[in-house]
């Protein structure tokens, strides 16, 4: 068999996974300590559940002979390069994570990092949203990231401000309409 066909399934294909959002160059990496629980159980089922099962299928695979057309072993060793791509994206993240606890924010009236904010576009739609971390984002839940235009426009304004949106449509006047923090937990 020619080694080159061998090795072209054996080659890393990184263009397969999407990319993931670099945080914007001079800002911190600011996360929720929910956030940080998240990212770090995430990091730890990699390795230390996920992974060896895999380790485990592509050790058995390979010693079944013939690996050039060998799924299990093919499947299991693009497997190992995305769990290791997200091990060291995972613990890239939390190594300089800043990690913030909306639940001590002393301005409970001015909208900050973590907190959860309700207005009202210039049409009378009502949203909410929580302003937290870009890796805990998930617009579609209501959770935006703290460098979206959206929070941007947010931060710093009190109940009862009238913010502008800036859009690819034109400025857009948002009315805010409440604030709150998370409770201590104690």
């Amino acid at each position: 068999m020619n080694k080159a066909f061998v090795k072209e399934s054996d080659r890393d294909d990184d263009d397969d996974l999407p990319e993931v959002q670099p945080l914007p160059s001079g800002t911190k990496n600011y996360m929720t300590t929910t956030g940080y629980r998240t990212l770090s159980a995430e990091l730890t089922h990699l390795l230390n559940v996920e992974r060896p099962e895999v380790v485990q299928t592509v050790s058995w695979a390979a010693s079944n002979g013939d690996r050039s057309e060998n799924g299990d072993y093919i499947y299991g060793k693009k497997r190992l390069r995305e769990i290791d791509r997200r091990v060291r994206f995972l613990t890239r993240r939390l190594e300089s994570a800043e990690v913030v606890d909306p639940s001590q924010q002393p301005n409970r009236d001015q909208v900050f990092f973590g907190a959860t904010v309700q207005y009202c576009d210039s049409q009378g739609q009502e949203f909410t949203v929580t302003i937290v971390g870009v890796d805990e984002a998930e617009p579609l839940s209501g959770r935006i990231s703290w460098v979206s235009p959206v929070a941007r426009a947010l931060i710093k304004s009190h109940e009862g401000d009238t913010v502008t949106l800036r859009t690819p449509a034109g400025p857009e006047e948002l009315d805010i309409l409440a604030i709150s923090y998370p409770s201590a937990q104690g």
